[in-house]
């Protein structure tokens, strides 16, 4: 197991709170550059900045995200987290790197 020298719960609320705000400077900010985004909804992996770029503004225009419904660890110093969202609750499951930054993000509908 890794020493991390951040809190990946307090990242994962962060991401959270960013995605809510509809902030996408502040969605992006979290990314590692070789970040990995893998949508359930789609089924699309997405990566490289102006993907993901193209892939939140997206989300938050048809998928804007409400209250935290749930937050856990993940193995690997990760975080599980789960959100309303109007179409039903989300899940994601967060990697961090070294740094603190997102990763890979694996998120579904929590069915």
């Amino acid at each position: 197991m890794t020493t991390v020298s951040f809190d990946p719960m307090a990242a994962a609320i962060d991401w959270l709170d960013a995605y809510r705000a509809g902030d996408i400077e502040a969605i992006l900010e979290l990314y590692a550059e070789d970040a990995v985004v893998h949508c359930g909804c789609s089924g699309a992996t997405i990566s490289g900045r102006k993907a993901l770029r193209a892939y939140w503004i997206d989300r938050l225009r048809k998928y804007p995200a409400g209250t935290l419904d749930d937050l856990n660890p993940s193995h690997n110093d990760g975080t599980m987290i789960s959100y309303i969202t109007d179409t039903g609750v989300m899940r994601a499951l967060i990697a961090f790197d070294a740094a603190g930054r997102i990763k890979m993000l694996d998120c579904s509908p929590l069915h």
